[in-house]
């Protein structure tokens, strides 16, 4: 054998084995690769179905704050309605030209004759001229400050009953609330 048949040799030999050595290589990156894809697979789905839940969560956490915001602006405009009701029935409780004042003020004198005539009637100011001529024979004292009505007071001061429209709209408002916030609201 010639040395040039033993370098041919070798050399073929040599680049049979790179070439296996290659094609080893390339099989054990494509797994390589093939691992590492379906890890990458494995990993966005996991992040992708986590992403969801998160979202799904942030999204009934904000319903449910938009629900509680809008029961509380429902619970607020309620509230204002309501004063505004309120506000309304005082102004026109203070009103000299209320429809029906001269017989609500016969209305509680009624009241403060059934309880007796040993009273002074103490007026709001605005009423003294029309609870004059229904006090009878009872005195009249000093103004109070109100929308409207008087109190009685015995004459030695020891008990009083207050019948000033404030004091009874204060009752009947409490008490009919219930009934006034149907009527609006229902």
């Amino acid at each position: 054998m010639t040395l040039e048949t033993l370098a041919k040799d070798i050399s073929k030999s040599a680049k049979a084995e790179a070439d296996a050595m290659i094609a080893e290589a390339k099989k054990e990156a494509e797994a390589i690769v093939a691992e590492a894809t379906e890890k990458a697979a494995t990993i966005r789905s996991e992040a992708a179905s986590r992403t969801e839940r998160e979202a799904e969560q942030i999204a009934r956490e904000v319903v449910a704050s938009a629900r509680q915001a809008n029961q509380k602006e429902k619970l607020v405009a309620r509230r204002k309605v309501l004063d505004e009701t309120l506000a309304a029935t005082r102004a026109e409780l203070s009103s000299a030209k209320m429809k029906g004042r001269a017989s609500l003020l016969k209305s509680l004198m009624a009241k403060a004759d059934e309880i007796g005539n040993d009273f002074n009637v103490r007026p709001v100011e605005m009423d003294r001229k029309a609870l004059s001529g229904l006090a009878g024979k009872r005195g009249m004292g000093d103004a109070v400050e109100g929308l409207g009505g008087f109190v009685l007071e015995a004459t030695d001061g020891s008990v009083s009953y207050d019948m000033r429209f404030d004091t009874l709209l204060e009752a009947s408002w409490k008490d009919e609330l219930s009934a006034t916030t149907k009527i609006l609201f229902d």
